[in-house]
């Protein structure tokens, strides 16, 4: 491999610094120090009023439901892809990308056509007593679709990396499918979907426009903590919001630090090379 010219090197790396300070850092930091202008009290007295302490309580529901799913769904999608060979195996990889490219609030309005209470669909949920759009449901099912290919896009590199070697021996030493999922590809995979599902958690907790749109935005019922921050930017409590995005931002920065610090070799792009019986 060619060697960089140390100028080069000085110049790519101070590009990027610039620009992570000038779009992720300054941000934050701005944040940061307009929520802490005026001490800590303020900052307190925001995050314990009733509708803040709900709305987080409705964000961590729907982010914890939606991560569930998408962790069961991305798992199972994973191993289907590198596994198995389907018919519309390069269908399936491209609908598993298509939350990235569609945007949230027309995923959200799709979620309304699907499962408005007029809609057949929807309309089956509420004769059985089961509102979803403007309800919880709507909410987690919007943000299962825009978190949905984290998992699996975390998965399906590594997966392809560890290889059937230690599966087909396990299966030749008479182990079942489950039982070798179980001792065999789950292991060799937990650190890339322990990422993924921080990633997940992470996007399921900032969520704002899919679920704006199937939430109604009700105070105190369907609104998550990024419908807070909106509803207290729009009533000039700057403080409130501050507080609110803040708390967001704090969460998803400790949540992908706390995973790479434990196990960074796995974590970094391009990932090493699992070891091998």
């Amino acid at each position: 491999m060619a060697r960089t010219s140390p100028a080069i090197r000085h110049a790519l790396r101070l590009v990027a610094v610039a620009y992570l300070a000038l779009m992720l850092i300054v941000p934050v930091g701005l944040v940061f120090w307009r929520t802490f202008a005026n001490g800590p009290g303020p900052v307190w007295e925001a995050l314990r009023q009733p509708n803040a302490v709900h709305a987080f309580r409705i964000t961590l529901e729907v982010a914890f439901l939606s991560v569930v799913c998408n962790t069961v769904f991305g798992v199972a999608a994973a191993v289907l892809v590198v596994r198995h060979d389907v018919p519309g195996k390069r269908l399936l990889t491209a609908f598993i990308d298509l939350p990235v490219a569609v945007s949230p609030v027309v995923a959200g309005l799709a979620l309304i056509l699907v499962y408005g209470r007029f809609e057949p669909i929807g309309g089956w949920f509420a004769r059985h007593g089961i509102q979803v759009i403007f309800a919880v449901p709507g909410m987690v099912l919007a943000t299962i679709f825009v978190s949905l290919p984290l998992v699996a896009r975390a998965v399906i590199p590594v997966l392809e990396e560890v290889g059937t070697e230690q599966e087909q021996a396990a299966r030749t030493l008479g182990a079942g499918s489950l039982q070798t999922f179980r001792r065999i590809t789950l292991p060799s995979i937990r650190w890339a979907l322990a990422y993924g599902v921080v990633l997940a958690l992470a996007r399921s907790l900032g969520e704002f426009g899919a679920v704006a749109v199937v939430s109604g935005r009700v105070v105190g019922e369907t609104q998550t903590m990024t419908l807070f921050v909106q509803e207290r930017f729009e009533g000039f409590d700057f403080v409130g919001a501050n507080a609110a995005a803040l708390l967001l931002a704090a969460l998803a920065i400790v949540l992908i630090a706390a995973i790479n610090v434990l196990k960074p070799n796995v974590l970094r792009p391009g990932g090493t090379r699992p070891r091998r019986a």
